[in-house]
């Protein structure tokens, strides 16, 4: 295990590039197998990549709005308080990893953009907490959460093939989140990794580098500063209309109780729909009100945005990278291979695999399903495979191979001030022991 985490560590800090650099290399990969294994040429594929560059627009901007309101939310004193209160029950850097892992498979359960910020946020409370545990492997403690999202309550595949007019109805009929969610082999799989991988992660300490140095700047308790800075917009009486309405508490609270109102109604007449747009709406109106005036808040926004540069840079390189992956037939091909040696016992395990080599290059949830799903559904269907199983194997195999691609962990790596090499290591690692109890839930269930 020390062996094996210290080998990925060093080689991933050698030669694995910044994230940005990575999204360029998988570009020219795609571009290349695109022009050599399908009937594209070398301008088609690059159409294929300009015609799919801005696809992803809406969902960059949700995941930048991840960013800045987790962020936003975070730094009220009230969450302040309520996270080391919290990150005190870890004591030891064991402890640490395995409460971090915890929290945030946790969160991730209940909806994969709270479980993101979450996770981190709640990983730099806890390095507050135990400065001497590894910074690194915290945050990858707090990524790994991602592993269990699409087999939780936000999960894309077993939510959309459960609500009537979704595209595949015709082939595969409805299926009830109770062959899917609530099916013994994803509870299987759910709560082996809930129970195993924060004690896997706790191992991973044994392979860090002793020598390895990270900005402990994150690490400082604020708390006082942010007091102090505080402190005068509420006792000093501000000079113009202009700075009335700027430090007025009512303004903050009546827009935030009119954000919270909604939410209230969202929930009622649509059920517990946790999801991204609902999330990033519940921050925003929270962090409105409780940092209780519009200049406050605006000041946090301000250092917020500096952290989801990344996210808006990145994401249309790999919204290019998709548009090769399905314009050119490319990623069809992957699923056709796998498919052509499966039998129906072994669809579910090689159609996991398969989403996982598939989700490197079209990390997108519903993306990669309305790639995937057609001709994997099929197949069940021809075979006599189970359709239910098989459609959560597309949504296990895209929660896999998470853990070595950098489209999720973005939002996570700009809460805490880190590079993906800093993290990828261990996320190797975690990808390898995951792999286990996925696979015998798609297999002995």
């Amino acid at each position: 295990m020390k062996a094996l985490t210290s080998f990925f560590d060093r080689l991933v800090q050698r030669y694995l590039p910044d994230a940005f650099l990575f999204a360029i290399m998988l570009t020219f990969i795609v571009y290349l197998l695109g022009v050599f294994f399908t009937d594209s040429g070398p301008m088609e594929m690059v159409t294929h990549w300009g015609d799919g560059f801005w696809e992803l627009l809406a969902f960059g901007m949700q995941m930048s709005l991840v960013v800045v309101t987790g962020y936003i939310l975070a730094n009220t004193p009230v969450v302040k308080r309520f996270l080391a209160k919290l990150s005190s029950l870890a004591n030891t850097p064991g402890q640490a990893v395995m409460l971090v892992t915890f929290v945030a498979l946790a969160a991730c359960l209940i909806n994969y953009g709270f479980g993101l910020v979450v996770g981190a946020l709640f990983a730099v409370h806890v390095a507050k907490r135990v400065p001497g545990v590894d910074y690194r492997i915290l945050i990858a403690s707090a990524y790994s959460g991602m592993l269990i999202w699409h087999g939780g309550f936000s999960g894309s595949v077993p939510l959309l093939i459960a609500t009537p007019g979704h595209f595949l109805e015709e082939t595969m009929g409805l299926i009830p989140v109770a062959d899917t969610l609530f099916s013994p082999f994803n509870i299987f799989i759910v709560m082996t990794l809930l129970i195993t991988l924060p004690i896997f992660n706790r191992h991973l300490l044994k392979g860090a580098d002793p020598l390895s140095t990270i900005n402990t700047s994150l690490w400082k308790d604020d708390s006082e500063e942010t007091e102090n800075k505080n402190t005068p917009a509420i006792q000093t009486q501000p000079a113009t209309p202009a700075e009335r309405l700027e430090n007025s508490q009512v303004l903050s609270l009546s827009i935030g109780l009119m954000g919270l109102i909604f939410v209230g109604y969202h929930f009622i007449t649509n059920g517990f729909d946790l999801n991204i747009n609902i999330v990033n709406f519940i921050f925003l109106f929270l962090g409105i009100i409780l940092h209780r005036t519009p200049r406050r808040f605006l000041d946090t926004v301000s250092e917020a945005v500096k952290n989801a540069g990344g996210i808006i840079v990145q994401f249309p390189f790999y919204a290019g990278i998709m548009g090769m992956m399905v314009s050119s037939g490319l990623s069809e091909q992957i699923s056709l291979w796998f498919v052509s040696f499966s039998t129906e016992y072994t669809l579910p395990i090689f159609t996991f695999i398969s989403a996982g080599v598939v989700n490197v290059f079209v990390p997108s949830g519903g993306g990669q399903w309305a790639v995937q799903g057609p001709i994997m559904i099929q197949a069940a269907l021809e075979i006599g495979a189970d359709t239910a199983k098989t459609a959560m194997a597309v949504a296990w195999g895209d929660a896999w191979t998470n853990m070595i691609q950098p489209f999720w962990a973005l939002p996570v790596l700009a809460i805490a001030g880190l590079k993906i090499r800093d993290i990828m290591g261990f996320c190797v690692m975690i990808l390898m022991f995951s792999f286990i109890p996925i696979a015998i839930g798609l297999l002995l269930f």
